[in-house]
């Protein structure tokens, strides 16, 4: 897909949380921002937010006690809701950033007439999140050879080790991963003023409007009273 379909998408989702809709129309929009994470070979990340999704919707469907003891398991419908209504947009992110790289997303903005000033630190994002991610994986390894637990529910059971070993490792490199970033987007000539270049030839296709038209087609919908 053109990232700016991605966008178009990733839009949407969060309109959703502005515009109120009803399960109904909540579920068909997810199960339709589910199918471009299908279809690019996400198997495995489709499968796992459709049973996030699935679990949390029948969560909030659950109708407890209002009266008396169990009165406060009312929470967890609530709770349910509430993560329910971003999974959209975690979605629709997931799909966005991880089918599309920094020189397809450039193009996109560029071809937007974005600001440079908006670009940069749009592409320092996108490549600061997978840095940060391996620096993690490195951590968890180093910690493994050394016999320490990270893995399962290590940081819920030791949150002090996990804190000393692994969050403020993470914090610390933040800082020097953000900076990096930054000067070698820099150095590839981001920030330089006149007209930018790209050998990422991007276009929107037949595709593309059909999937933006079918996930709007749902909101429009709600919004004129149909669904």
């Amino acid at each position: 897909m053109d990232p700016r379909a991605k966008l178009f998408l990733l839009l949407e989702a969060n309109l959703l949380l502005f515009c109120h809709v009803n399960t109904r129309t909540e579920a068909l929009l997810t199960a339709l921002f589910l199918l471009p994470l299908f279809l690019s070979g996400r198997i495995r990340s489709g499968v796992r937010f459709t049973l996030i999704y699935g679990a949390l919707l029948a969560l909030s469907l659950i109708e407890p006690p209002t009266e008396g003891r169990g009165a406060w398991l009312a929470i967890f419908p609530m709770i349910a809701v509430g993560i329910r209504m971003l999974l959209p947009c975690l979605i629709t992110g997931a799909f966005a950033f991880t089918t599309t790289s920094p020189g397809e997303f450039t193009a996109a903005l560029r071809r937007m007439h974005v600001p440079e000033a908006v670009i940069i630190p749009c592409i320092v994002v996108i490549r600061f999140f997978p840095t940060l991610r391996e620096d993690y994986r490195h951590i968890r390894n180093a910690m493994a050879l050394r016999g320490i637990p990270s893995g399962g529910g290590s940081p819920l059971r030791h949150p002090a080790q996990s804190l000393e070993y692994i969050i403020v490792p993470l914090l610390m490199n933040a800082t020097v991963v953000a900076q990096d970033l930054s000067v070698a987007a820099m150095t590839k000539g981001l920030g330089n003023p006149g007209r930018h270049t790209s050998m990422t030839d991007i276009r929107i296709g037949i595709p593309d409007w059909a999937i933006m038209i079918l996930c709007a087609l749902p909101l429009i919908f709600f919004l004129t009273g149909v669904l």
